[in-house]
């Protein structure tokens, strides 16, 4: 497993890591022996860079990654998000409220200051009025969190997030069918030295190239719920795109794909061939997708062929079909 620099954090973190929402139980439920077994998959890979968040089963993610991580001599870097609690989403937002979430958070990771938090796709006004950048600068310096930085789900809140000083991250879609990025953000964070984690790579599962438009998904799966968006942003899901469509857009993708490549090893390496991405925490229900997504590290970049056949198809067939804005 490669490492890459986490702009200003200056942490070495692991190209792939691993997106814990599944572990909240919100795909599914997941058991607790399981939890820990997918965990350990992720460590014995390679990977060195967990992400959760306080919303993920209302804590019980960020629970059992304490509970993991207290088992271990040698910890991984552990980033949390704050910010779509019910104690604060959609209006609850004051300065004595995100650090009580804060704090929360670090009591179950069992930590005294977070390695990394981020704000968790807070409402479009929130974000622009500044105020929780701000709020974030103080915890920071009152040691609370370490360094902090920001999921966005439009590259505008992420381009608006750039000009903080000491934003250290960002958390965005970037995937072979969500491609703006290239152009829309990343000479900015170049410039500003703020490392690029990327969610959703392969698209919800779109991008394994294993899903049928007949696939159904358990009721707790946002997969399931979340399709049109009833629940939150639509392009949480399946990237924007009708989930239908989206199958039928990865099909013909694999078409013209030559034989020896696998679309998941091209997505998860077309996303590690742009520099500017310092991790991809892609999810995993099973162990053994946690050491499958390891593997991309140690993939050979794509052929400049290749990168052009992928720009060509998301802008001439895939983007036209993402709801929600990009």
């Amino acid at each position: 497993m490669k490492t890459r620099i986490l702009g200003k954090t200056g942490y070495q973190v692991s190209e792939i890591g691993l997106g814990c929402w599944q572990l909240g139980n919100n795909f599914g439920p997941v058991e607790e022996q399981e939890a820990q077994v997918i965990l350990q998959a992720g460590l014995d890979s390679g990977i060195r860079f967990f992400d959760t968040a306080d919303v993920y089963g209302s804590g019980i993610s960020e629970s059992r990654i304490g509970a993991w991580r207290r088992s271990l001599v040698t910890p991984p870097i552990i980033a949390t998000k704050v910010g779509r609690s019910a104690e604060l989403y959609p209006n609850g937002y004051s300065k004595a409220s995100v650090k009580q979430s804060l704090q929360s958070s670090a009591q179950r990771l069992g930590v005294e200051s977070i390695d990394l938090a981020q704000l968790h796709c807070v409402p479009r006004d929130v974000l622009f009025s500044g105020d929780m950048l701000a709020w974030m600068e103080d915890f920071k310096k009152e040691g609370l969190i370490k360094h902090f930085g920001a999921s966005v789900e439009m590259l505008d809140e992420a381009q608006f997030c750039c000009t903080h000083p000491e934003l250290a991250s960002l958390q965005i879609l970037f995937n072979v069918f969500r491609q703006d990025a290239v152009s829309e953000l990343f000479s900015q964070v170049e410039q500003n030295n703020i490392g690029v984690i990327v969610r959703l790579p392969l698209a919800s599962g779109l991008l394994t190239g294993k899903m049928t438009a007949s696939d159904q998904f358990d009721k707790q799966d946002h997969r399931s719920y979340n399709q049109d968006g009833a629940a939150f942003h639509v392009g949480e899901t399946f990237n924007g795109l009708p989930f239908a469509k989206g199958v039928a857009l990865v099909d013909a993708l694999k078409e013209k794909l030559p034989a020896e490549h696998n679309i998941l090893d091209v997505s998860l390496r077309w996303i590690l061939d742009h520099p500017q991405v310092s991790s991809i925490i892609a999810g995993a229900s099973r162990a053994s997708q946690v050491v499958r997504n390891a593997a991309a590290s140690d993939l050979p970049p794509l052929s400049d062929d290749m990168h052009a056949l992928l720009k060509a198809y998301y802008y001439d067939e895939v983007k036209a079909f993402i709801r929600g804005g990009i």
